[in-house]
């Protein structure tokens, strides 16, 4: 007899179908796992032996063949422990096939029997729910296992409270779903003394979800506003924290089932490296720019990361999608995000200031800022100069105008952009592109005549252009226009810049 269990395979945000099969056949006693199985899945054995044992059941002493079908699926994770013991038990004759054969089972075991969380568990439900069965997962991932709607979800704390609850002799309580968490308040941008110009560009790069890079000296504010964003994004819809959370689930990050609607903020450090933010390593996990999916990738100190890194974001960036390939899989994550890097001008960071700058300018901001490649650049809608905060500008009192009142223009512009976007499967202004670009920001005459003249002057590339009348249709959005004016155009344009190279 072969007893079969199903659980999943995890490749980017898709949940696919594995079968586990267990056969104790007469022979030398041996207990093998095959169909592409990696070390963590191999060692499963172990575990499995282990628990098994803590419950006082031994195995007998026969062949234990366990295959994970289909065989040339690469299988990863601990997540196998939890099917690969219950297909046993059921080839044992200890647990009824037919009380497993309608549940999807996911989770790792230790030693001593107790049932441990696994990444994951979120699409494993969703995948549950698409092929109407129910879901046997850890305890401590039930409420996060809740939020897919029209599974039945078993969470067990152990393997002997789940073989009861199988066999009826007890009832594991239903959990419920996890906490929706409000957005916590961030930094606000009262505390921004100055800066008017970065602010503008701040704003207008939340209202259309545009990429965004401020240079300027250190101490001048680039960082604190930046922190300022989240706060005036608005807050995720129910679709899209789903969406948010699907990424967290993966990367094990889901604690306690909790779903957030803010956006995601991710900063890394400039050490990092490619397979950390993009995605990657020994075990496909998604990477930061992934994990700030639907949210901002913060990235300051841009010229300091290593400039292969930075390259590799090109295309996330411009597909909302970023693909890690391997020999045996392609592995796809999301990565819709809103860009925000930071630069000093120079190395010393005081280019222009006579009393700090060095000896070695122009030239050293030529060679600093060329770190940073031109494509990579023409991918940033706005460029804004930071100017320094003088101290007398810090002797001012705070702004009238704060992050609440910033955040509600915001999110009036959000809200025609969706109206006008309704079905095209766009979210903001920042991804018109084909007919809807065409059809909702094309400016008027004048303004179309400036555009001309300036991408020019500019040697505006396509992309290039094609950004300059995103940014003034959400120009336009903020002042309530409906058609794109002449000076709408003009501040678009007055927020591109071209670096200087050496």
């Amino acid at each position: 007899m072969v007893a079969l269990v199903s659980t999943v395979a995890y490749l980017g945000l898709e949940a696919r179908a594995v079968e586990v099969q267990c056969q104790i056949a007469p022979g030398l006693p041996a207990f093998r796992v095959v169909g592409l199985p990696d070390k963590a899945v191999g060692e499963s054995r172990e575990r499995v032996h282990s628990a098994l044992t803590a419950l006082g059941l031994a195995l007998p002493p026969k062949r234990i063949t366990v295959n994970l079908s289909p065989a040339d699926l690469p299988k990863e994770g601990s997540h196998y422990d939890l099917p690969i013991a219950l297909a046993l038990l059921a080839a044992m004759g200890v647990v009824d096939l037919e009380a497993i054969a309608e549940f999807v089972a996911v989770g790792e075991l230790a030693l001593d029997g107790r049932v441990i969380a696994s990444p994951g568990v979120l699409l494993a439900a969703l995948h549950a729910s698409g092929i109407e069965k129910g879901l046997i997962c850890p305890a401590a991932q039930g409420a996060e296992a809740r939020w897919a709607r029209g599974v039945e979800v078993v969470a067990a704390p152990d393997l002997i409270s789940l073989l009861n609850h199988l066999k009826g002799t007890m009832r594991l309580p239903v959990p419920e779903p996890g906490e929706v968490d409000a957005p916590a308040r961030r930094a606000d941008l009262r505390q921004v003394k100055g800066q008017e110009t970065a602010k503008r560009a701040l704003e207008i790069a939340a209202a259309g979800g545009h990429n965004l890079l401020m240079i300027g000296p250190p101490g001048a504010g680039k960082s604190l506003m930046a922190s300022c964003l989240p706060g005036i994004l608005p807050e995720l819809t129910p679709a899209e924290a789903l969406e948010a959370s699907l990424v967290a689930s993966v990367a094990g990050l889901l604690e306690e089932g909790r779903i957030s609607r803010a956006r995601p903020f991710r900063s890394p450090h400039h050490s990092a490296s490619m397979a950390a933010l993009t995605g990657g390593g020994l075990r496909v996990r998604p990477g930061e720019v992934s994990l700030a999916h639907l949210g901002v990738l913060f990235l300051d100190e841009l010229p300091e990361f290593q400039r292969a890194v930075l390259d590799s974001l090109r295309q996330p960036l411009e597909t909302g999608e970023v693909t890690v390939a391997r020999a045996n899989a392609h592995v796809t994550f999301p990565a819709r995000v809103q860009l925000i890097a930071a630069m000093n001008p120079c190395r010393c960071g005081y280019l222009g200031d006579p009393a700090l700058g060095c000896s070695r300018a122009p030239r050293c901001a030529g060679d600093y800022q060329s770190k940073v490649s031109g494509p990579l650049l023409d991918r940033i809608d706005l460029h804004v100069e930071v100017d320094p905060v003088s101290a007398a500008d810090l002797a001012l009192p705070p702004p009238a105008e704060g992050s609440d009142a910033v955040a509600a223009r915001v999110a009036a512009a959000r809200r025609v952009q969706t109206a006008r976007l309704d079905g095209s499967g766009r979210r903001t202004n920042a991804e018109l592109e084909g007919d809807l670009l065409e059809q909702y920001a094309t400016p008027d005459e004048p303004g179309r005549k400036l555009l001309a003249q300036a991408a020019e002057a500019m040697r505006l590339s396509a992309r290039g252009y094609t950004r300059m009348l995103r940014v003034a249709r959400t120009i336009a959005d903020l002042a309530g226009a409906e058609t794109i004016g002449r000076v709408h155009v003009a501040e678009a344009l007055s927020y591109r810049r071209i670096a200087p190279r050496a």
